[in-house]
Order: C-alpha cells, then structure tokens, then sequence
C-alpha cells in the first residue's frame, strides 16, 4: 500500500496541469491512469447538429481533466472549459465534411446579412432621413418645425455603424443636390425687380437648414467624411449651392447688384450686405466681377493705401459725396457741429 503511494507520488503534471502530486492529485492520477479501460461512450451535446459534429466524443463516467482529440478537433480539459486554438495542418485536412462546409456558409451568411442590412437601410432608415431633410430645407428661418434630432441622429449612427457611410453621404448629397435645382428654377423665372431679394431668400434659407442638418449628421462628417475623404459636410454643402444655384445665375446676379449699389436704398442694405457677403463666401473670386461692390461691404477687398495716390483718394471722395447730395442726401447744417475741444 505504501508502495502505491510512492508511485503515485512520482507522478509528473503536463503542461496542461492535469496531474498533481498533491493529496487530491493521488486519486486524479489513479483514474487518470483507468481511463484506458473505460469504453468512450458518446455524450449528446446540446444543440445538435453541427455544434455535435464539431465537439466529437466526450468520455462517459469521467470528470477528470483530459485533453481529447476526435474526429481533428482538439479540447481542453474540462478545467479550462476551452477549445485549444491549436490546430495543425492535418487536423484542417480531416475536418469532416460538416465542419470544412463551415466556412462557405460563414461567407455566405455575411453577404446574407449585409444585402439584409442594405434593404433595412433602404426600406427604415433613409426614408426617414429622408423625410427629416425635407422638412428642414423647405423650413423658414422664422418658422419652428418638430423634429425629433435625437431620433434623426440615432438612424444615422447606426447606418455608420453598419458600414452605410459612403451610401449615407451619396444619398443626402443627391437628395439636397435634386432640391438646388428646384431652387435654380424658380429663380430662372423670378423677374429682374425681384431677382435680388429672391436669392437673398433662398441662400438666407438655405444656410438656416445647414444649420440643423451639419449638426444632425455630425457622426458621418467626423468618421467617414473628415477621416476619409479629408473634407468637411458644410463645405461640401456649401458647393453645392455654389455649383448648382449661385454659379448659374451670378451673371444675372451681378449687374443688378452694380445697379442697385449705385443707387442708394433701391434694394435694402441689409439684403445688399446678405448677398454680397454670401457671393464671396462661396467664391472669392467672384470679388474681381465688381471691385467697388464688394469693397463697399467686405473690409480689404482693394489693395493697400499708397501714400501717391492721396490726392486721388480726395478726388473719389468728393465725388461720392456730391453724388449723394444729388441724389436727396444733404450733407445737413454743419453749424449744428459740437465744437473741438481745441478751440
């Protein structure tokens, strides 16, 4: 008896720990070594099918820590309660056939549920979306309309997370570039008198709805248009304008603009302001059209001051002034004037 402790005590662990030499080892290290006589019996394994096909053989009447290989699927012990990642080339090529079928139907399974996750994108999420849009471009700047930004936002993080960045981003630049031209076409038909006041209407309109869809779809400029295509959405949005409204009705545009600058209070400063300040915005180039127009509401638009051409500035001075006192302006009763301090 005491010789079969010794023996047992001689026994060494694997690199997998499954003997000890401790007390409790004794008894593992005893069953351990009767395992070859007890026939395998298999185990059903929940979930049959494949899931059973791929676990193989598990042993009947024991519960000590094995490492089994069947049918070239390896487990761990039942300590570890873990697949062994290792698997040689010869085990790969003994895969049943349930098992080596596995990979075409993860294949396939993926192209499954991406065409599933394009047709959820087209028949839940951009419809939304879409509506959402609608209703923010045709919005006044005055008038309040309920939108749900929250929920707006939600639709388009998940189409981000599902990798619909790219059709998300083709989408609404189609959707607000189809919306510019029905802008373009009502300006074609508005009439010289009112042409200025309509294009202030629609860029002052349209810059308002930047403000709450830039806002709304910050997640897909930051993580696909930003990191990818190194571009901001306002920017891109802004083109769109530029492209599809401004540039097809600048040459129009312009000539009123001179006229109207010429002649004071004919179209309100404001609105004056509004537009000239927007023409170089969306194309500072625009600037060379009309010098004097645009230096009369954007700073440093002339080349600097040269101190020769004083007297020409004098000149170009009275001038305007007297043109203003022509046109009804008075230069008012100077008498009026708070005396200097220095007299």
């Amino acid at each position: 008896m005491e010789a079969m402790e010794d023996d047992s005590l001689d026994v060494k662990d694997d690199h997998n720990h499954n003997y000890c030499a401790s007390g409790s080892g004794k008894a593992r290290s005893y069953l351990s070594s009767r395992l070859s006589d007890v026939t395998p019996v298999p185990q059903p394994v929940p979930g049959g099918g494949e899931a059973g096909s791929r676990r193989g053989t598990q042993w009947s009447g024991s519960s000590s820590s094995t490492t089994t290989t069947t049918g070239g699927s390896k487990f761990m012990d039942s300590d570890s309660g873990s697949e062994s990642s290792e698997v040689s080339e010869t085990d790969c090529a003994a895969l049943p056939p349930a098992v080596e079928g596995k990979f075409t139907l993860d294949s396939t399974s993926k192209f499954l549920l991406n065409a599933m996750a394009v047709e959820d994108y087209r028949k839940n999420h951009w419809p939304n979306l879409e509506k959402a849009i609608d209703r923010l471009l045709i919005q006044n700047p005055t008038d309040h309309i309920s939108v749900s930004y929250a929920q707006i936002y939600s639709y388009i993080y998940k189409c981000v997370c599902q990798q619909h960045s790219e059709l998300l981003y083709n989408d609404l630049t189609s959707k607000i570039t189809s919306h510019l031209q029905h802008v373009s076409t009502r300006l074609q038909a508005s009439t010289p008198e009112d042409f200025i006041e309509t294009f202030n209407v629609a860029l002052t309109q349209y810059t308002a709805s930047l403000q709450c869809i830039v806002p709304v779809f910050m997640y897909l400029n930051k993580f696909y248009i930003e990191s990818k295509l190194n571009r901001d959405l306002r920017d891109d949005l802004m083109k769109l304008f530029a492209d599809h409204v401004a540039e097809k009705h600048v040459n129009t545009l312009m000539p009123l603009l001179i006229e109207a600058y010429s002649m004071p209070f004919k179209v309100q400063p404001s609105t004056m302001a509004s537009v000239v300040n927007g023409l170089y915005s969306l194309q500072p180039d625009w600037a060379q059209l009309a010098p004097a127009l645009f230096s009369g509401f954007i700073p440093q638009i002339n080349p600097p001051a040269v101190e020769s051409l004083l007297s020409d500035y004098a000149a170009r001075d009275q001038k305007l002034q007297m043109e203003l006192s022509m046109n009804g302006f008075p230069r008012g009763d100077q008498s009026r004037k708070r005396a200097s301090e220095d007299s």
